[in-house]
């Protein structure tokens, strides 16, 4: 259940602070109250989240849902700018709503404090009119779209790549797309590594988040022409962009689940990568089993990490050493982000179909902020 944060009615005074919206031709104190009346759910609070957060807060949204279950870490503050060092170490979506609610009394907060599943999807999303996705990783992007579709709820989405952003909204009016009609397959999270692997520039998270906030006002309003059935890419390393338009594709039907039934029971990880993956807490608790845990990491990566049985095996040798883990039934492994953990299990269950194997989500930098 989401942890719900102060809520002070509206005062008249406070139209005020809208002033500069409602004198705008064709938004007025209609779009206003649409916003005042209007409920969205934003799951993430990273860098997308962040400047999506800010700018709907600003602009007078009524009500907001803050889903993410990851703590603030220190390589987060170059795009995640509601944070600071004081910050480190506590949950985003608490920490971002608290931000807020100093700041906006008039807007009602809804504290998600834990990653959406299948299992607490539909609560999550059922009371809110749009939902944003903020998040960084594809098992849950088709997790977030099936949920949309199946509830009929519009979805801004967003999505950047070193260089590159995305922005649409699915599932809006007649003739509706959503994101599996732009990518019917579900791809390997390993063939386009999120920004922990890859790195990037903080304004670009921010420049798409911006996008992405603005896609909502205007799904809210009623004000001007939103994304729908269309993605516009954003390039900053030379300012351009341009659109592309989608249709319906027959292979996305095919592939979503049928139900909310089929949905609540579906394991996106294992659907999109092949592997299960695991949290810190869930991996510690096999340690005392007979379970090899491998660091695929470099030699020199930090911070160094020692525990009684870890075998450590650089990524860039994995294959040439698979006979050290043919004597063990269950093998986890991990790295700096979790990214070349998946394809090394994803090797050896190549190799070894009959292991159990396992990926630590989020790598060493999820530990550091455990």
């Amino acid at each position: 259940m989401p942890k719900s944060l102060y809520y002070h009615p509206f005062p008249e005074d406070k139209m005020n602070r809208y002033e500069r919206q409602i004198i705008l031709p064709g938004f007025g104190i209609e779009g206003q109250v649409k916003l005042r009346n209007s409920s969205v759910l934003v799951i993430g609070a990273g860098g997308l989240g962040c400047p999506i957060l800010l700018y709907l807060a600003a602009a007078g949204v009524g009500k907001i849902g803050v889903v993410d279950g990851d703590k603030v870490a220190l390589s987060n503050l170059n795009r995640q700018v509601l944070f600071g060092e004081k910050e480190l170490g506590k949950n985003k979506a608490e920490t971002a709503a608290r931000y807020f609610q100093e700041k906006y009394s008039d807007i009602k907060w809804e504290v998600y404090p834990e990653f959406i599943t299948t299992e607490n999807a539909q609560e999550m999303i059922s009371g809110y009119d749009l939902i944003i996705d903020g998040t960084d990783n594809f098992p849950t992007r088709y997790l977030i779209n099936d949920a949309c579709v199946l509830l009929g709820k519009p979805l801004v989405f967003g999505a950047i790549y070193q260089h590159e952003g995305q922005v649409s909204v699915f599932n809006l009016g007649e003739n509706v797309c959503n994101y599996r009609d732009l990518y019917p397959k579900m791809p390997s999270a390993s063939e386009i590594p999120n920004c922990a692997e890859t790195g990037v520039i903080g304004v670009l998270p921010g420049i798409i988040g911006n996008l992405m906030a603005l896609e909502a006002i205007k799904v809210l309003s009623g004000f001007g022409k939103p994304l729908k059935n269309k993605v516009l890419f954003f390039n900053s390393l030379f300012s351009q962009t341009y659109e592309v338009e989608i249709s319906p594709n027959p292979e996305a039907q095919e592939a979503m689940p049928a139900s909310l039934a089929s949905f609540e029971i579906m394991d996106y990880e294992l659907a999109c990568e092949g592997i299960k993956q695991l949290t810190w807490s869930e991996a510690m608790k096999k340690m005392n089993h007979d379970v090899a845990f491998v660091d695929v990491r470099e030699p020199g990566e930090m911070p160094p990490l020692e525990c009684t049985g870890l075998i450590k095996i650089p990524f860039s040798s994995l294959s040439e050493q698979f006979e050290r883990l043919e004597d063990s039934y269950e093998v986890l492994f991990f790295c700096q982000s979790g990214i070349r953990s998946q394809n090394a299990a994803r090797q050896l269950q190549e190799a070894f179909p009959d292991k159990k194997v396992y990926s630590i989500r989020g790598g060493i930098n999820a530990l550091k902020t455990n």
